[in-house]
């Protein structure tokens, strides 16, 4: 009867013994977030936007609303230097449609609907060259924020082919073979888009370059190796079944984009698409994405040297 008494008693005492924790989250504070590119025989691209509260509204309008104006932004060579000049996509002159919308990743069509500012130049002297370091600065409210970036030597892929997976005979991989260069850190970047036509518009099925969910990686693991390796489908399509996501159907082309970039790029960009592929994940590991912009703004400016293989899904 005793420990039968006993037993409720020493429950009560254990939870009496438990402490509230208290945890101090520091509060939000804005930053600036830069998000810029060069690319060979491209202009600078430079998006310039504030950071936003975890709680804030996520729709269109909000989004937009982060974007910055106002800011005096530079690109130098070395040798040249070129102040970009502010864009907007719904006041575009006449004829940049195009580019503009190869630039951002927007579909033509869509530019006129959003109010989304850019900083540019059509100045050919600062377009893209492989080999030269380019840097940016950024003055805005009294602050200069600067950072550097190299268009590395395009490293291109020895071929590309499709190969059916495993028993299927109508969808597969976009495959290709790569002789890293020994001795030294290469980065990559793998992009993709459909060019066979799309019977229901007569267009092109795809006007930009997309990536899937990890399109970077370096040469840790492979340096001076050559190898087969293979990469998915980002897209989708409505009238296929789930065991055919992330393949190729049989008669697809497709353009493969693979771009060079250097060391300080690829650990922004690694780290960036860990964190989207694990967001929500209350399980993985936090990740902290590096910049390579100083003066304490976030994001990343960002070189590439791309080459660009075009490929008939056939066996």
């Amino acid at each position: 009867m005793r420990k039968i008494i006993l037993i409720p008693i020493l429950l009560i005492l254990f939870a009496a013994c438990t402490k509230e924790v208290e945890i101090d989250i520091p509060g939000y504070e804005e930053q600036i977030v830069i998000d810029g590119q060069i690319e060979t025989d491209f202009p600078p691209i430079v998006l310039i936007s504030t950071s936003q509260d975890i709680y804030a509204p996520t729709n269109l309008d909000a989004f937009l609303g982060a974007f910055v104006s106002g800011a005096t932004v530079t690109v130098s060579d070395g040798t040249t230097s070129v102040q970009l000049i502010e864009l907007c996509t719904d006041n575009l002159p006449a004829g940049t449609e195009p580019f503009v919308a190869e630039m951002l990743g927007i579909p033509e069509e869509e530019l006129a609907n959003l109010h989304l500012c850019a900083y540019t130049s059509f100045d050919p002297a600062i377009f893209g060259e492989v080999g030269k370091t380019y840097a940016l600065s950024v003055t805005l409210n009294g602050n200069t924020y600067t950072a550097e970036t190299k268009i590395e030597e395009p490293v291109e892929l020895n071929e590309v082919f499709w190969r059916p997976d495993g028993e299927l005979t109508t969808h597969g991989y976009s495959w290709a073979n790569l002789s890293d260069p020994p001795g030294q850190y290469d980065a990559y970047k793998w992009e993709v888009k459909r060019i066979n036509i799309d019977p229901t518009t007569g267009e092109e099925r795809d006007p930009n370059f997309e990536e899937n969910f990890s399109p970077v990686f370096d040469d840790e693991f492979f340096d001076g190796l050559t190898f087969d390796f293979a990469y998915d489908n980002p897209f989708t399509y409505d009238d296929g079944p789930d065991e055919y996501a992330g393949l190729f159907p049989l008669g697809d082309t497709i353009v493969i984009k693979f771009s060079k970039m250097d060391a300080a790029v690829y650990e922004f960009m690694e780290k960036k698409y860990t964190q989207l592929a694990t967001a929500g994940n209350p399980f993985a590991t936090p990740t902290n994405i590096p910049s390579n912009i100083s003066g304490g703004a976030l994001g990343v400016w960002a070189g590439y040297s791309p080459t660009y293989d075009t490929l008939a899904c056939q066996p």
